[in-house]
């Protein structure tokens, strides 16, 4: 009997090592690769090639690839009301200017991750303070902002001011200029995504805002969109590309030069 077993558990352990072998044998064989043997050209990559542009004469002017939004011509060329109607903000030599109460102002085109291009001037007049004085702001997808307004010498909550994402993020540094004085917004921004739940981000809206050449946001995440009162996180509502928008918030602040890149 004690043969047997001994005998048994011989057969046995035969039978699973030939069966690991065998399944090994099927397996392929992962290659090591050894530095020493590498070869440059062995992570040098030639196709796709990158797509030639021509760059702009200066950092301010729009590239060959870039949608002009406006040129200090027509502003119903690319823009319109809240409605789709032509706008009543005017045009004043070569300045797109807000009229107060007229309201929005939104893009014709609609558009996912950009670079988007801007220059903004709040009143030389100084009229008011904190939020009621040169502000507007530029919203992105329609529901992230960018607040606009005129913070050289004037004091408001940081999450308000110049360069802020409204409500969600202060900038880094107050890079205003005096009032009168031509400023300069660089975004770049990425949209979010939604998976199967139409009301939280996947991946969320992403923006990085150099304002007259400084970085005062950098790659910063939103919680939601863009709210006066409330929580972000509870209007999140699932979209695709939607429009830039310009805000009247009731003071004359002038645009120009405003120009877009699809990325």
């Amino acid at each position: 009997m004690k043969h047997l077993l001994i005998t048994s558990f011989l057969l046995c352990t035969f039978v699973i090592s030939t069966a690991q072998q065998q399944e090994r044998a099927t397996q392929p064989r992962q290659r090591t690769v050894d530095p020493d043997r590498m070869t440059p050209a062995m992570t040098e990559i030639w196709e796709p090639q990158v797509r030639i542009i021509q760059p702009g004469a200066q950092p301010w002017m729009p590239p060959s690839d870039a949608i002009i939004l406006f040129d200090g011509t027509d502003v119903n060329k690319e823009w319109a009301d809240s409605r789709g109607n032509p706008t009543k903000w005017i045009v004043k030599d070569g300045e797109l200017v807000c009229v107060k109460g007229s309201g929005i102002i939104k893009t014709k085109r609609q558009f996912n991750d950009f670079q988007l291009h801007i220059e903004w001037k709040a009143p030389s007049e100084v009229i008011g303070e904190g939020q009621g004085r040169g502000n507007s702001g530029v919203y992105l997808q329609e529901l992230y902002e960018v607040q606009v307004l005129d913070s050289y010498d004037n004091k408001t909550y940081p999450q308000g001011q110049a360069g802020s994402l409204y409500k969600q993020h202060s900038p880094l540094v107050n890079a205003c200029r005096k009032p009168g004085e031509w400023q300069t917004y660089d975004i770049v921004y990425t949209a979010p995504r939604f998976a199967n739940d139409s009301t939280i981000y996947f991946t969320p809206p992403r923006v990085t805002v150099l304002h007259n050449g400084v970085l005062i946001q950098n790659n910063a995440s939103l919680r939601g969109p863009t709210l006066y009162i409330g929580i972000p996180e509870y209007s999140i509502k699932k979209h695709g590309p939607q429009s830039l928008v310009l805000q009247d918030h009731g003071n004359p602040v002038a645009f120009r030069n405003i120009w877009i890149r699809e990325l």
